[in-house]
């Protein structure tokens, strides 16, 4: 069990198993509906999706890693780019074919075995990039709790004047914030293991009092309502769009090697071996293929969620398998994905300063505990050169082709740990 408070084969009890994967279920809702929102796909098929690829990850994984997928956003000018010129079906197809890319690549590695991988991806290289994914999401904090000197993001509040925004925002993700410390820091027994939930809740009382909620959700909901399904074979099949979502996939299985480590450091526990790297990326695969079956987004491993285990020290995937089978419901239940949906935005910036970060220093975490030695240069060199790269907005286009940030990082890590001579 190593370090948890609960493991990851053990169930909670039924009411802290509720409230343990709600609190999953709030941490992944705002940015699992956000890429739908932007590319114009369901909220409720999303929803889904993302519940029925977690139950396959757990599957395909043995129950051993307690990881949650939500939406994508790495194929999100993808998808509009298919949408816009062909139509969604070009979109579903692509995502789909990227789905056949990670099981391809799972079945490669189930054959020739993951000690390659551990060569070629050592600690000095692991460590930036799980770096690269916290510090990489912290703009996105940043932005939500309306702390960027260009101001407040004003399509999030719509309904508020931006005279009342400029103090709101910042304030209400200041309270949302310093709820999830004193809870996590202070409180006893079960409190401390459900920050998020207490300061979701704090947060949002907040946010109704100075006005930031958008009451405007809940108008026109029904109480029960079917998402709007597309299933692979109700439209022709349309290739147009692959090769702007193959290449993506590799960027994203390099993403995906990332969280697991992450999780893995979380955990204690080595996931890339066992239940191994093969399991984990047909998982994630298999369950894209299926989302995108359905008319969803790609599904990927959500830092948000492995911020939740992070700072609770609750691994249970029975917690984890709950919050998806939850997920699946909100996806027929028009009022509770209204309420969810009407948490502000500075809210969930409160919360991500903690989540995000604690990411990150896992990265920390990673050459702590390998002992990297930073007197020599060549590892020097590596992680200041990935952490440049993968935080400075780096990009390389070839064609269609696109890498950027952790991705691009991770390439250049792995070179130059190849070519660097091990004394400098």
């Amino acid at each position: 069990m190593g370090n948890l408070k609960i493991g990851i084969k053990e169930k909670p009890e039924l009411g802290q198993w509720l409230l343990l994967s709600l609190q999953h279920v709030f941490a992944m809702f705002g940015a699992t509906i956000l890429v739908p929102i932007l590319t114009g796909l369901d909220i409720g098929v999303a929803l889904v999706a993302c519940g029925v690829g977690t139950l396959i990850y757990i599957i395909s994984t043995k129950g051993k890693v307690p990881v949650y997928l939500g939406s994508s956003f790495a194929y999100i000018a993808a998808i509009s780019t298919a949408a816009a010129a062909t139509g969604f079906a070009a979109a579903y197809v692509g995502l789909m074919v990227v789905g056949a890319i990670y099981t391809i690549v799972a079945l490669i590695i189930k054959f020739t075995g993951s000690g390659w991988l551990k060569k070629l991806i050592p600690p000095v290289v692991i460590g930036p990039m799980i770096i690269i994914i916290g510090l990489g999401l912290a703009p996105v904090a940043i932005e939500q709790s309306g702390l960027l000197e260009s101001g407040i993001e004003t399509l999030y509040y719509p309904h508020v004047a931006e005279s009342v925004l400029v103090w709101a925002v910042p304030l209400v993700a200041v309270i949302t914030f310093l709820t999830v410390v004193a809870v996590a820091s202070f409180s006893k027994g079960f409190f401390k293991i459900i920050p998020f939930i207490i300061a979701i809740l704090v947060g949002y009382g907040a946010s109704a009092v100075l006005g930031l909620v958008d009451w405007g959700w809940f108008s026109d909901v029904q109480i029960f309502q079917v998402p709007n399904f597309t299933f692979v074979g109700t439209y022709a099949i349309d290739y147009t769009a692959i090769l702007i979502f193959a290449p993506i996939a590799f960027v994203t299985i390099a993403e995906h090697i990332g969280d697991t480590t992450v999780i893995g450091e979380i955990c204690e526990e080595d996931f890339i071996t066992d239940p191994g790297l093969d399991k984990t990326l047909l998982g994630d695969g298999v369950a894209t293929l299926v989302s995108a079956a359905m008319g969803g987004p790609a599904n990927t491993t959500y830092g948000e969620n492995t911020g939740v285990v992070a700072l609770t020290k609750v691994g249970s995937v029975w917690v984890v398998g709950l919050a998806a089978v939850f997920a699946i419901i909100l996806g027929f239940l028009g009022y509770l994905q209204a309420f969810i949906a009407s948490i502000p935005w500075a809210v969930i910036g409160g919360m991500t300063i903690v989540l995000y970060g604690l990411i990150a220093a896992n990265g920390v975490k990673v050459l702590i505990k390998d002992r990297t030695d930073l007197t020599n240069i060549r590892n020097i060199i590596i992680i200041a050169t990935m952490l440049v790269i993968g935080l400075g907005g780096a990009i390389i286009s070839v064609g269609s082709f696109t890498m950027t940030g952790m991705a691009l990082a991770a390439v250049v890590g792995i070179i130059l740990n190849q070519i660097l001579p091990q004394e400098i």
